[in-house]
């Protein structure tokens, strides 16, 4: 039973956090590669599944990162560790901005909210309490019958609160934690140089650095887990690198 609940625990992490990184980061923020109409719809039905009671809306997630890559460590940024005395007062205010998006309250730059994907009657229903509750009540569920223990229902709030937890985490610590490739204007860091705890999104120094390109990983020695998947799926021409932007930074 102990390894039912970890594996259950584990794809749902790791699947969220592709859909994060793949969906929401690389191709809804930063437009790195190309899907074709019925596959964007594809994705948008797996990333709303895979974050489940944390849904994030696309387009939301899209201006909010790019309101961070604009004003990365100053005041305006939505979430630098470096204007809030913890974690938890970060992502309030990630919040508030976030909640303001899905909201379209006309506070933020137009420049941020071009190119953005959308799917309206998804992005209600998944960002619905009656949603949430559900996916929390699924989670839930599986714990009851398959938990050893009641020790194992402290794993239920990152069920709940996946998509932000996986925020926080690379905001604070890519932020905060590690080594710097590169001399960018902000504080950005690379926490690992093997980044499998969240598939790449911890080379965040590279990632300012090189903003559009899909492989997050620079250096010989670092490895990003994410990249490996999104070179599969542009080998089946499931989508389509957008290379000149790409090696256009790199050069």
């Amino acid at each position: 039973m102990i390894s039912v609940i970890i594996i259950f625990f584990l794809a749902h992490w790791y699947l969220s956090l592709f859909c994060q990184t793949f969906f929401l980061h690389r191709y809804a923020a930063h437009s790195m590669f190309t899907i074709s109409p019925g596959w964007e719809r594809v994705f948008y039905l797996i990333t709303m599944s895979a974050q489940g009671s944390s849904f994030l809306v696309p387009r939301a997630y899209a201006v909010l990162h790019r309101m961070h890559h604009a004003y990365s460590d100053t005041e305006k940024d939505p979430h630098s560790p470096y204007f809030f005395k913890d974690i938890f007062g970060m992502m309030w205010n990630t919040k508030i901005i976030y909640s303001n998006l899905v909201s379209r309250n006309n506070l933020y730059e137009k420049r941020f909210h071009n190119h953005l994907p959308e799917w309206k009657a998804v992005d209600r229903l998944g960002d619905s309490w009656f949603s949430r509750i559900a996916w929390g009540a699924v989670y839930t569920l599986f714990y009851i019958i398959f938990a050893p223990s009641a020790w194992f229902f402290l794993l239920l709030p990152v069920h709940f609160l996946m998509g932000p937890i996986h925020g926080a985490l690379v905001n604070w610590c890519g932020h905060k934690y590690g080594y710097r490739n590169f001399g960018t204007h902000d504080h950005s860091r690379n926490t690992f140089t093997w980044d499998f705890l969240l598939f790449g999104e911890l080379f965040q120094n590279n990632h300012h650095q090189y903003p559009a390109r899909p492989n997050f990983a620079v250096r010989w020695y670092e490895a990003d887990f994410a990249f490996f998947v999104i070179k599969m799926l542009a080998g089946l021409n499931i989508i389509q690198i957008n290379r000149a932007v790409a090696q256009k930074q790199a050069a």
